[in-house]
Parts: structure tokens; C-alpha cells; sequence
């Protein structure tokens, strides 16, 4: 049989796996050999028995359709992307940076706002922000960190250089896809394993275990640590059950918590009320409490707040660190990168125009049909132009939406997304990915071993979210070779 990477062509676009001239990349040597071990029908029978084994697990995410939630088997790709362990560090640097910049930030926001005095950043944009909450002013998360959780989504461009496409400070997801990704690469794989140096990654909940415990308002060495869902029908609630359980940790809805006289926060189980020091909250900032944002929810608890704020609970990410987890914001990170920490940035932004300035509004709507536009606040990616695939009538329509509300959209370049070998019927083809790392912060700082690999299924789609029809692949930091 003939090596099944040998008709494999990348074409214009950088590979995460091969070069050009189809050599192997750093820290990729070892699998292309394996994979030319393989043929076309054991590569479809390990990529058969990974999607059995994803059945078997219970691995799925929830699409909302048509008014129905319905569950899915998690799409994944056998064939893991590989990053060196070297170039692996430099990106690891940068996530700290960025993270350590953002929480500063926000802290300073909600406190004496420094940096919009000082000019860095406009009052203007922090006036129209829609997730700064006047109900946050003034408090004071433990170690001033207010984004514990961040997942930082990246794209390589065809020359090599790793961009950081958006932050997401809020709820961020897919952490448990990464974990459950590696356990079943292993199955595939379990040689490969064996033979090089793969960074686990496995050590995940433990860290954000010992985040939580960490920002919890007491010196007790078990802290009661819970997991807040909104419930079954979110479509991140088998990561929330997932990881609660690796953790050792509560799965609680808001009707499962209750605030006392004492401003402290009570777990109802069968034996009475049992008090909750730290809460990961997997609900988003209007329907955390009832009695400040929205009298309608059902899904938070009333008073929390209350008991947040004045220190006898830690939420994580805090209430309010989305103001960061904004679009806008992005456009301004390496300017706070060197305004907090007084460095230049390592990992670089994507070009961004910013619409609500009338220069770059002009361009932008000059040049829509070339051109990637992103509303501030959306995920998933919802809500946003790729102009060099939108109809004549769509970029019309996305024309007026951003003279609508210029400080809501911006807009970037046409990246030509990196891409890796990826299962199509018998053979592999190139797909194009990005790569989501987990931060963690409380008075130290964790990184992912590389994170959620996310791959676009379809030959030619830049769309990668497994709610468009998105997959994603096991990703391998391979430590180099002495």
C-alpha cells in the first residue's frame, strides 16, 4: 500500500503537520511516520472505533434547532495536531501576559478606571460597554482576579505567525472535550504514546480545582467547592457534570442554593444546609441574581450578589469580567499589555478595524466584501460577515447593521487559517483549525498543555464551532528532543 500521506497537499496554507517540500514538521516526525504505516482501511477503522467508543461515553453537545435541543455524539478527527514543545512555550508566555493584562484591567475598571484617565482607553467605548455592571464597582475579588477561567482562541496565518483571535472571559467551553479528546486518542493510539513525549493534560480539573480553593473566602483546607449549571437542556451541561465529577465537586442548579441571614451561601441536601465557600458559575451575569439583574430569572440565586460582594462566597469568573470579553475591547489588549505590565506583547492581535472609528468605518464598509466582520458581543459564531463568501444582498444588509451601531462590530482580515491532516472517506485531507488553551489565574497562573484543537469538517469552511458543523482533534505539545 502506498504511504497515505504521499497525494497529501496543503496547497497555499501553512500545515500544522508537513512543510511545503512534505517534510515533517517539528514534533510531527513521529506521527507522519506512523500514519504512512497505515492504510486507507485501518485508517477508517480507528476512526470507526474512536466514534463508537465517543457513543459508548456519552460524549455530546446539545444543537438548538427549530425550537428542539438535541443531543449529539461530539465530532472528532483522529489525527491529532502537533505543536513543538519549544514554539509551545513562547505561545504559553503569551497567555500568561495576556491574562495577567486583562485582570488588571478589569480590576482597574471597577475601581479607579486608570487606564481611561490616562487616555489608553476611551471612556466612550467603557460608556457603551454592555457587560460593565454598575453593580460590580468597587468589589474586590481575593488577589484582584476577576477572570479565573480564560480560553484564548488562536489561528496561524500562512506565514507561520500565531495570532490570538478573541478572548473569552466570560463561560468559556470545551474543556472537557480537550480532556475527553485525549482519552480517546489514546485508545487509538495508545503506541505513539509510548514512544514520545506527549504533555498530559490530564492534570486540568485538579488545577482548577485548586483554582477555586484557592480564591475561596477561608482559610479552611476543604472548602465546599460547587459547580453552578442553568441544567440539563444547556448545551455545555455535560462539561458541567463532567467536570464536577473530576473535581470531587457539588453539580448544583439555582434552586439548590439559597442565601442566609448571614450573607453566606447554603447548599439544601438530605441532611439540612451545608454552606458553599467557592461556586464555578456556568451561568451567565443577568441570571446570576434575581434581586440585581433580571426579577425574571430562574435560573440564579437570589442574594448572591449580596453575599459576593461583601466576601463570604468566590464566583468564578466574578461577576462583570465579561466587560473584557468584548470584541472592542480585543482591539485595545496589547496597548494594556503595555500600559499594566509595561511589556510588549508576545502573542500578536489579528489587523483589527474598530467601526466606531469613522476612518476605519469607512474602510471597512469600502472594502466588506474582502473582509471578516464580528459583532462585539456574540459567540459561537453567530451574528458575523465572512464577505468574501456573502451575497451581494447579504453585504448590503451587514452595511447598514454597522452604520446602525458602528461601536457594536470589527472587522478583519480574511485570514488564510492554518491546516492539519484530517479523515475524509478513505484518505486525509487538509482542514482548516484553531486551537483554544484554558487559563487559569488565582495567585498563580496555569496553562493548558495546547487545549481544543476545533477543525472545520467541511473541505474549504473556516467554520470550526461543532454547533455549525465544527469537529475538533486531540492536540499534542511534544517536548523536544535533547
Amino acid at each position: 500500500m502506498p504511504p497515505i500521506l504521499r497525494d497529501y497537499t496543503p496547497g497555499a496554507f501553512h500545515d500544522e503537520l508537513v512543510t511545503p517540500e512534505g517534510r515533517s514538521r517539528a514534533g510531527a516526525d513521529q506521527l507522519v511516520t506512523y500514519l504512512n504505516t497505515l492504510s486507507s482501511k485501518a485508517l477508517i477503522d480507528r476512526q470507526a472505533a474512536a466514534e463508537r467508543a465517543i457513543t459508548e461515553m456519552g460524549i455530546t453537545f446539545t444543537v438548538y434547532t427549530e425550537g428542539q435541543n438535541i443531543d449529539r455524539a461530539w465530532p472528532f478527527d483522529i489525527v491529532p495536531r502537533v505543536i513543538s514543545g519549544s514554539e509551545w512555550s513562547g505561545i504559553e508566555a503569551g497567555l500568561r501576559q495576556r491574562l495577567s493584562a486583562l485582570n488588571l484591567f478589569i480590576d482597574d475598571l471597577y475601581h479607579e478606571q486608570k487606564v481611561v484617565k490616562d487616555g489608553v482607553f476611551p471612556k466612550e467605548t467603557l460608556a457603551s460597554s454592555k457587560n460593565f455592571l454598575t453593580a460590580c464597582v468597587g468589589a474586590s475579588p481575593r488577589f484582584g482576579v476577576w477572570a479565573h477561567i480564560c480560553g484564548s482562541d488562536l489561528v496561524r496565518d500562512s506565514d507561520g505567525t500565531m495570532y490570538v483571535l478573541e478572548d473569552n472571559l466570560r463561560v468559556p467551553s470545551g474543556v472537557s472535550y480537550m480532556l475527553e479528546n485525549r482519552s480517546v486518542t489514546k485508545r487509538v493510539f495508545p503506541d505513539l504514546f509510548e514512544n514520545q513525549n506527549i504533555m498530559p493534560v490530564d492534570n486540568y480539573p485538579s488545577d482548577l480545582f485548586d483554582m477555586l480553593v484557592a480564591i475561596a473566602p477561608t482559610e479552611d483546607p476543604e472548602p465546599e467547592v460547587a459547580v453552578l449549571t442553568p441544567g440539563i437542556y444547556n448545551s455545555a451541561y455535560f462539561e458541567h457534570s463532567y467536570l464536577a465529577q473530576r473535581m470531587g465537586a457539588e453539580l448544583v442548579e439555582g434552586g439548590d442554593l439559597l442565601v442566609g441571614d448571614d450573607d453566606c451561601v447554603y447548599m439544601r441536601n438530605i441532611e439540612g444546609l451545608t454552606r458553599v465557600h467557592s461556586i464555578y458559575r456556568r451561568i451567565d451575569d443577568t441570571f446570576l441574581d434575581p434581586q440585581v439583574f433580571r426579577p425574571d430569572s430562574m435560573l440564579g440565586v437570589p442574594g448572591i450578589m449580596r453575599a459576593w460582594r461583601n466576601g463570604n462566597v468566590a464566583l468564578a469568573n466574578a461577576p462583570g469580567s465579561g466587560v473584557a470579553d468584548d470584541k472592542v475591547v480585543y482591539t485595545y489588549v496589547p496597548e494594556l499589555i503595555r500600559y499594566y505590565l509595561d511589556q510588549d506583547p508576545i502573542l500578536p492581535n489579528v489587523p483589527t478595524w474598530r467601526c466606531s472609528d469613522s476612518k476605519h468605518l469607512d474602510h471597512v464598509i469600502t472594502n466588506l466584501a474582502d473582509l471578516v466582520v464580528k459583532p462585539a458581543n456574540e459567540s459561537g459564531g453567530y451574528g458575523m460577515l465572512i464577505g468574501p463568501v456573502a451575497s451581494k444582498a447579504e453585504l448590503e444588509n451587514f452595511a447598514g447593521l454597522i452604520r446602525a451601531d458602528p461601536r457594536n462590530y470589527i472587522a478583519q482580515p480574511t485570514l488564510a487559517i492554518s491546516t492539519t491532516a484530517t479523515v475524509s472517506e478513505a484518505e486525509l485531507e487538509p482542514r482548516h483549525v484553531d486551537l483554544r488553551p484554558f487559563i487559569l489565574q488565582s495567585d498563580r497562573l496555569a496553562v493548558t498543555a495546547g487545549g481544543l484543537t476545533r477543525v472545520a469538517l467541511v473541505k474549504g469552511s473556516l467554520v470550526v464551532n461543532s454547533s455549525q458543523g465544527g469537529g475538533s482533534k486531540d492536540t499534542w505539545i511534544v517536548e523536544d528532543r535533547d
